[in-house]
């Protein structure tokens, strides 16, 4: 039997024979991506191998796919991407993809791959095999199996292209074993990016312009977009010269916007009438690529004021105008359209709108001034209470964070005030799950950790979320990660015990909630937390925690502090 010529490198530095998993790397690596995220299983052997001794990436392994996913997830929003993630077949896929609808929502420019059984072996379909592009193909932008040696590098150039481009997300590709050990030559060709910095056109722009000049309460709403795009300096000039308060949208997975900005009002809730109250008085809307609006439930009331002029701006066209009709749609990148748009507004800005403006902002400070002293007022009374109130232990975070810290939020109920209360002023100072699938605040601030080594990474974390993914610890040990988690514990799934009882049935009137109380036994999160080797303590007053929390974050490894919170709530 003749033996085909090992793969001939065309096209990097480096000419020499190599097979097809080593050809991946070195695209790979000679691309400047530095890790691969994984939990390897008997189709990823090639790779596996094809490692030794591979200096510029380092594989960073995840005890099982929920963490590892979240943990590409989490890189590849704190770094810009892209993550590059290797899977084992369809179980490993399948156990994964929670965490892939929160990356498509999200929009991680990832690379998602999975081995698949040698082609030869598939129409016997072995064990664990299934149609992998089927099922990766609902939540990435692009899916394909690497059928021929020729194809993989030029598919893997492709996918890394079309997770970056805009709308960035995750994309899919199926590795098959034999072409992995296939030899041959190849051309492994250099990287394409596209520049995500799109310009509207001048007459969108003017009509904008004219929009925002005859309103007389114009509100913004600040989405992802802003954040990723890194335009919270445009909007802030924006809005104060426009005298317009700045929310951020329902769900956002960044900081959207600097929260000590006297015009920022904080997130909008998940609650239709709160949000329509908000809006109530606006004469125009102004979305800056922003999602409107994700909710949790349904509601009679609809959170946008009916016939309200809408301007949205998004770099995803299938975002502007979705849900409520945009008087103006504008595709276009936040930072280089907010620029002209300014631009124009300067030039063409009467004086009396200018002092309209200014009464305005005013206004809006105080409002956000009593707002949260009236907030800081309830945690006050609650400081010396055990078990500990939630809101009360959010003003202590706050406030006890460095100026440069990284929170990573799956409070889930508990976080409530926390926005608030923090002090986040760059996009990369707050991040949530953009998706809603649980479990994934573990695992995320381990990726964020690993794009920002230099700045505290602190993962606030529900009781019930934590054990979706609690494995992601013996991770963090193993990589010496540094991030502080704080869970907080109210021993059940407290936001299902508020929706049951809103619907004012059996569950309220007896105070009986089945299936939603995480006691007898209790979860001891210190004997879990040591066993996969990250130390642990747990505080039931502030005065304790306060301490442990210092302690934590000069600790330069990573620690978890388990805070017993009071789990009852109000109607």
């Amino acid at each position: 039997m003749s033996v085909p010529p090992r793969v001939k490198l065309v096209g990097f530095e480096r000419n020499e024979a190599m097979n097809g998993a080593q050809a991946m790397l070195e695209w790979l690596a000679g691309s400047g991506i530095r890790y691969l995220f994984g939990n390897p299983g008997s189709s990823e052997l090639p790779l596996m191998d094809a490692l030794v001794g591979e200096q510029r990436l380092q594989y960073i392994l995840g005890l099982q796919e929920i963490p590892v996913m979240a943990i590409a997830d989490g890189y590849a929003q704190a770094s810009g991407g892209p993550a590059v993630v290797n899977l084992h077949i369809a179980c490993g896929l399948g156990n994964a993809m929670g965490m892939l609808y929160n990356a498509a929502k999200s929009g991680a420019p990832l690379l998602l791959t999975a081995g698949q059984h040698d082609q030869s072996f598939l129409l016997t379909e072995p064990i664990l095999y299934s149609n992998l592009v089927d099922l990766a193909r609902p939540y990435v932008k692009w899916a394909y199996e690497i059928r021929r040696l020729e194809d993989l590098v030029r598919a893997v150039r492709r996918a890394v292209k079309v997770a970056l481009a805009p709308p960035s997300g995750p994309v899919f590709l199926s590795l098959p074993m034999d072409v992995l050990k296939a030899e041959g030559e190849i051309d492994l060709g250099g990287s394409t990016r596209v520049d995500p910095r799109l310009r509207p056109s001048r007459e969108a722009v003017e009509r904008a312009a004219e929009m925002l000049r005859g309103a007389g309460n114009p509100v913004f709403i600040a989405g992802d977009a802003v954040a990723r795009g890194d335009a919270h300096r445009e909007l802030a000039r924006l809005a104060e010269f426009l005298g317009a308060p700045v929310y951020q949208q329902t769900v956002s997975g960044t900081c959207n916007f600097p929260s000590s900005h006297p015009l920022s009002l904080g997130p909008l809730p998940r609650v239709q009438k709160v949000v329509r109250k908000a809006l109530d008085e606006a004469d125009l809307l102004f979305s800056v690529g922003a999602d409107l609006m994700t909710m949790s439930l349904p509601a009679e009331v609809e959170p946008v004021p009916p016939g309200l002029p809408i301007i949205h701006l998004h770099l995803d066209p299938w975002e502007i105008g979705k849900n409520y009709p945009a008087r103006l749609g504008i595709l276009g990148d936040p930072g280089e359209t907010l620029r002209e748009l300014l631009q124009e507004l300067q030039h063409r800005l009467p004086p009396e709108k200018q002092k309209e403006a200014g009464i305005r902002a005013e206004r809006i400070r105080r409002m956000k001034e009593e707002r949260e002293s009236a907030l800081r007022e309830r945690a006050r009374k609650g400081r010396d209470l055990i078990p500990i109130p939630p809101l009360a232990l959010m003003e202590t975070i706050a406030d006890a964070l460095p100026p440069d810290g990284v929170v990573v939020d799956e409070t889930i109920s508990s976080g409530r005030g926390l926005q608030t209360f923090l002090r986040s002023e760059d996009p990369h100072s707050f991040y949530g799950m953009r998706g809603g699938g649980i479990g994934w605040g573990i695992p995320a601030s381990l990726g964020i950790k690993v794009a920002l080594p230099g700045r505290p990474v602190v993962g606030l974390i529900g009781d019930g979320s934590a054990l979706y993914s609690i494995q992601g610890l013996w991770t963090a040990a193993r990589y010496g990660l540094a991030v502080v988690w704080v869970i907080c514990n109210n021993r059940g799934y407290r936001i299902l015990k508020e929706r049951t009882h809103a619907l004012k049935g059996v569950s309220a009137r007896t105070g009986t909630y089945v299936g939603m109380d995480l006691e007898q036994p209790g979860i001891d999160f210190i004997s879990l937390s040591r066993a996969l080797g990250v130390p642990a303590e747990r505080c039931d007053t502030l005065g304790t925690f306060k301490h442990l929390f210092h302690q934590a974050l000069d600790l330069g490894g990573p620690f978890l502090i388990d805070v017993q919170v009071e789990g009852n709530f109000e109607d």
